[in-house]
Order: structure tokens, then C-alpha cells, then sequence
């Protein structure tokens, strides 16, 4: 069941609401616990009801062995015993169901050999719910647990809460079991209402009028790599790197929308990641709460920047090379990880000469070098990845449009050759002057507009803003006809 269908915005959302406010109205809080967490577990069984036990044997487990931790004392080898024996047991499950064919096909690809494996179906969300465990555990092992009363019942709900579960944000205990716990948590409040939906609808507007329009736009320059031409290259780049925001940032607003609807406050996973003016800035910027994650329970623990610059960058690299297998089973997502280790590892030693770049320069750098590592992210192979961005840097013919010829003749020496724009038939069928108008329009967009978050601080219910926002929801309800997934639950 997907956020943008009709099935969830006027059957499972509206009945799982009004119930979940009826009990608690009632004053039967432990009801309204328990249909919240039946309902989170149906929305996850309407997928595949096979992926469901696995989910309840991961929680089952991580709860047994967090409780365990919790009773042995801190720092000892039989908590240390039980720390390791929980990130083994959530490792092993993602090495098996997300990873398992992937080692395979790589041993066989290295060793000439043909180990073969039984088909295995990725579980939906492993990856989330997986590290969120993993989370957990550590800081049970920190004893930051215990601190906070939680059952069973309120650790199964802060695991399986429906608005986050499929695709985040990544939770800490910290960040949703105490408000499972507080009183107002049950109260109706027409204003958290309000807001929630709000905000669930900018979500679905970026989800459903830019992120699923860019799609068209992208596939076709994706799958044809080895013929592009640089100005369609550059379009499909483009086109990637929004669509891929538009339609990850949009699912996270939704998500945050849906928590303040039940009075849960979930944390920001996005701020206008392309604003930043140097990659660190951006990866504090871009999926924050996986940012976060790999700061606190992987970058730290290496050893982070305490023991020397040579170590430092090889705890960045290691970091982001596991950071970018978490996003998927294929070497495009380890050198994408790899990049971005490089890149933080050579902003990490600009910073230390103390050289200030013009914040103008440092957008451009950092902008670019988003865009290239996302193309490799997006290409099905390494080599398809590696000819797009050869096209993009020129290295193969450069053709751009005739319009262009009168400013840009110039380039003719150069090698630079003029075609008409029917000779570009991997542009969108928008047009392709219209098309790079539209691009243009986004970037101006994503770097110079408030974010939702930031709209939404300034939220007012007046008439016209209830205007523009009953005006959103139409469009979007209009244009659910042909309902897509959410690009982050491939990963």
C-alpha cells in the first residue's frame, strides 16, 4: 500500500485515524497502543504477507536481546557477548536476503566459479528496520535504554509505525519511545492535525507533479548510455538527481505529515541538501537520519578524526563504502559510497589548510560532483554509468543544439558540432527547449526556495492558504491514476 493510492488516503489512513483518536478519546489508551500497531502491521502484510514474519522475528529478537543487555551490567563481557550477538543477528539477515546473490555473483565473476543460490525476495524495508535495531542495541549496550519505560507492545510500535517504516526516517529509541509513553500523545489536537496534513500533501505534490514526471526523463537517456549525446546526458543527469530528491524528501514529508496526525513528532530527513556549499555540508543535509546513523554507530566507533588524519580518512571511506552498499547489492552503489568517501576526505583536508572559497564556487563544486556520483548511482552497470559521464565531461563528441550555434559558434574549432533538435531523440517529449527551461525552474528551485519544512514553520490557517492547499490535493488526487513506487524502496 503506498502512501499516494487511493486505498491508503481514503480507506486504511481515515479508518486506522479515527479509530486510533476514538480509543484514546475512550480513554482506553492500551487499546488505541495495540490497534496502532495492528494497523502498522497490516499496512507492512498488505505488501506481501511474506515479508511479515521476517519482521516479527527481527523484532522479537532485537526486543529479547536489548532486555537481556539491559539486565547484564554495562561494560561486562556477557553484555559485551550480547551486543555482538545482535548486530550479528540483524547482519546476518540483511547479508542473506539483501546481499547473499550479490557475493555470489561476485565470487563467480573473480573465481570462475557457479555457485549458485534459490531466488530469494528482498523483505521490503530490511534495510530500515534493520539498523534501527542495530541502534537500539547499541545503546542498550550504552545503557541509555533504561532510562525510558517500554514493553514489548511500545517497542513493537516504535519499530513498526507505519508512516516510517517502509522507507524512514531511521529512528532512535529516544526519538519515538518516550512519546509512546506520553499522554498527549492520545489527545485529539486539531492543530498537529492540520499541519500533518499539510504537509502530507506538499510531500505528495513533490511526489506525484515532479518526481513521477521527471521519470519519463530519465530512463530512456539511462538505458541508452553509449549513444547519448552530451547536451541529453547532461538532461538525464539532471533530471536524476531532482527526480530522485523530489521523490525521497517527498516520501519523508509524508511520513513526518502522517506522525503529527497521531501526535508523533518524527525527525527531518531533509534540508535543502542542494544548497550546501561543500559535501559535508550536504550529507548533513541529505538523508540526515542515515547520516546520523553512520556517524554515530560507525565513523565514531573506528575511531572517527581522534587518532590522526591517516586514520581519519580511512574511517570516512570505510564509512561511506558501507553507507553506500546499505543503499543497495551492486558495485554502482559501492563506488557511489566510495566517492562520497573521497569527496569528504578531500573537503576534510581543504578545511585544515583554512582556504575559504567563494560560497559561489564551493555550490558549483559540490553541486557537480553530487550530480556526477548520482549518475553512477542510477546506471544499471559501472560501464554504463562511466559512458554517460564521459558524454558529460566531453570526452566523447560534443553535439548541442543549432539554436545555440549563433552564441556558442565559437566552439566549432573545437569540435563542437550543431544538430537540430529532432537529431536528439532521447530528450523528453515535452521539447527540448522547454525541457531545459523546466530544469532551470527546478534548480532554481531546490537552491534558492524555503524547503516544506521551512514553509510549514510558517503555516497559518487562513482562507488562501487553505485554498492553495485544498487546490495541491485535487491536482494530486487527480493525477493518481498511474500509482508509482517511491524510488528508496528499491534500497
Amino acid at each position: 500500500m503506498l502512501f499516494n493510492s487511493y486505498s491508503f488516503i481514503f480507506a486504511f489512513l481515515p479508518i486506522t485515524l479515527v479509530l486510533f483518536l476514538g480509543l484514546a478519546k475512550l480513554r482506553l489508551l492500551r487499546l488505541a497502543t495495540v490497534w496502532l500497531a495492528i494497523a502498522s502491521f497490516g499496512f507492512y502484510a498488505y505488501w506481501n504477507i511474506a515479508y511479515l514474519p521476517l519482521l516479527l522475528i527481527s523484532i522479537v529478537g532485537n526486543y529479547g536481546i536489548g532486555r537481556q543487555i539491559e539486565r547484564a551490567k554495562p561494560q561486562t563481557p556477557a553484555a559485551k557477548g550480547l551486543l555482538y550477538l545482535g548486530i550479528a543477528f540483524n547482519l546476518c539477515l540483511l547479508a542473506y536476503y539483501k546481499y547473499a546473490s550479490f557475493f555470489a555473483n561476485s565470487l563467480n565473476s573473480i573465481l570462475a566459479t557457479e555457485f549458485t543460490l534459490p531466488k530469494i525476495i528482498l523483505p521490503l524495508a530490511i534495510s530500515f528496520y534493520s539498523f534501527t535495531q542495530i541502534a537500539y542495541i547499541v545503546d542498550a549496550y550504552r545503557g541509555e535504554t533504561k532510562a525510558y519505560r517500554y514493553n514489548f507492545l511500545t517497542y513493537s510500535l516504535f519499530i513498526s509505525f507505519f508512516p516510517q517504516l517502509i522507507a524512514g526516517p531511521i529512528l532512535r529509541y529516544d526519538e519515538l519511545l518516550p512519546q509512546l509513553r506520553r499522554l498527549r500523545h492520545f489527545l485529539w489536537n486539531p492543530k498537529n492535525l492540520a499541519l500533518g496534513l499539510t504537509l502530507f500533501i506538499l510531500g505528495l505534490f513533490k511526489k506525484v507533479a515532479i518526481a513521477d514526471n521527471l521519470s519519463p526523463w530519465v530512463s530512456p537517456i539511462f538505458t541508452h548510455a553509449d549513444s547519448v549525446t552530451f547536451l541529453e546526458a547532461w538532461v538525464g543527469a539532471l533530471s536524476y538527481t531532482f527526480q530522485l530528491y523530489f521523490d525521497f524528501s517527498g516520501y519523508s514529508d509524508m511520513a513526518i505529515g502522517l506522525g503529527w496526525m497521531f501526535n508523533i513528532h518524527l525527525p527531518v530527513n531533509f534540508n535543502s541538501p542542494y544548497k550546501a556549499t561543500s559535501i559535508t555540508d550536504f550529507w548533513r543535509r541529505w538523508h540526515i537520519t542515515l547520516s546520523n546513523f553512520l556517524r554515530d554507530y560507525l565513523y565514531i566507533p573506528l575511531g572517527g578524526n581522534r587518532k590522526g588524519r591517516l586514520r581519519q580518512s580511512i574511517n570516512l571511506l570505510i564509512t561511506m563504502l558501507l553507507g553506500g552498499l546499505w543503499h543497495g547489492a551492486g558495485w554502482t552503489f559501492v563506488i557511489w559510497g566510495g566517492l562520497h568517501g573521497l569527496f569528504l576526505t578531500i573537503n576534510r583536508l581543504w578545511q585544515q589548510l583554512q582556504i575559504s572559497l567563494p560560497k559561489l564556487l564551493g555550490w558549483l563544486i559540490t553541486f557537480g560532483a553530487v550530480v556526477a556520483s548520482w549518475v553512477l548511482f542510477r546506471a544499471p552497470t559501472l560501464e554504463e554509468g562511466l559512458a554517460i559521464l564521459q558524454t558529460m565531461v566531453g570526452i566523447k563528441s560534443m553535439v548541442l543544439p543549432t539554436a545555440y550555434q549563433p552564441i556558442l559558434g565559437w566552439l566549432t574549432p573545437l569540435g563542437v558540432e550543431f544538430k537540430g533538435w529532432l537529431e536528439f531523440p532521447y530528450l523528453p517529449p515535452l521539447g527540448g527547449q522547454k525541457s531545459l527551461l523546466v530544469l532551470a525552474f527546478l534548480l532554481l528551485v531546490v537552491s534558492q526556495c524555503p524547503n516544506t519544512q521551512q514553509i510549514i514553520q510558517q503555516f497559518k490557517p487562513t482562507w488562501w492558504v487553505a485554498a492553495i492547499v485544498t487546490s495541491l490535493a485535487v491536482f494530486c488526487l487527480l493525477s493518481l491514476n498511474q500509482v508509482s513506487e517511491f524510488l528508496y524502496f528499491q534500497f
